[in-house]
């Protein structure tokens, strides 16, 4: 049998929703993380930048899909833990510069592309931050998986601790909640630096049309 290339989280959401029967005061029987990773690493093989070690969890991880999979949520001492560890791994801009170009901003949020299969290698990764966020109101699609982001800066301003606060959420979202569904987009090396500081240029710069009231540009 061919293996597949298609994205493993829809085999593995295929399989949490076999067991959306269970009582989820119950653990699922039949489905451990061990099961799953048997399952990931045989349907499955590398093509292109897209590696076999995508399957490999870390300890974060493997918490936050366990209490999916047994639909169980964490402790309050384990996602206390999630969140103090991964506020302890962000790396701000060294000089205190926290905004670029908000112009790149608008780019890196645009694009949906990086980290396929189907792309070379040192390719540009995008944020594709309308999947789950209103941004602007010119852009009419857009999710609502995360809070709209219209009017970001305008109605937060620009202190030391909500430009802290926000980088620290865009670099790894776990920081202030765990097991977010926000990608990681500092610490798992998606987005670099500077792209970073436009997207927070995007959220931030007065100029930016996320601060705007009117659809012009």
């Amino acid at each position: 049998m061919k293996k597949s290339t298609i994205a493993p989280l829809a085999v593995l959401a295929g399989l949490l929703l076999m067991t959306a029967g269970a009582q989820a005061d119950e653990p699922v029987t039949g489905t451990s993380p061990e099961d799953v990773q048997a399952v990931l690493k045989a349907s499955f093989e590398p093509k292109g930048i897209a590696k076999l070690d995508r399957l490999e969890q870390s300890p974060m991880q493997k918490a936050c899909s366990q209490a999916d999979l047994t639909g169980k949520p964490l402790s309050k001492e384990d996602a206390a833990m999630i969140a103090k560890e991964a506020l302890a791994s962000i790396k701000y801009p060294a000089e205190g510069q926290f905004l670029g170009d908000w112009k790149a901003g608008e780019k890196v949020a645009q694009n949906g592309r990086g980290l396929q299969f189907s792309d070379k290698e040192g390719a540009v990764n995008g944020g594709n931050c309308y999947a789950c966020h209103q941004m602007t109101k010119a852009e009419i699609s857009f999710g609502n998986i995360g809070p709209s982001l219209l009017h970001y800066g305008k109605q937060r301003g620009s202190s030391k601790e909500i430009m802290e606060y926000t980088w620290a959420k865009i670099y790894d979202s776990h920081a202030y909640a765990a097991c977010s569904a926000m990608p990681r987009f500092g610490a798992a090396g998606i987005l670099t630096e500077a792209q970073l500081k436009d997207v927070m240029a995007l959220l931030f710069d007065p100029e930016s049309p996320v601060n705007k009231d009117d659809v012009a540009q």
